[in-house]
């Protein structure tokens, strides 16, 4: 009978966590730039919208 290669599956199991730490990681970082850029545009946007009405009421 053969015998279980312990070393073999230990490794096996490590790299799947390396993956999916690393896959974790990167869906972080995704989600990180895209609120950043929304948030961006919606400051922009809130300071166009007090600059226009600012201009209406200076008339």
């Amino acid at each position: 009978m053969a015998k279980p290669n312990f070393q073999y599956e230990k490794r096996q199991k490590e790299l799947e966590k390396k993956r999916k730490k690393e896959e974790k990681l990167k869906r972080k970082l995704e989600k990180g730039n895209s609120p950043d850029d929304g948030t961006e545009a919606s400051e922009a946007d809130a300071d166009g919208a007090e600059a226009n009405d600012a201009d209406p009421a200076a008339t």
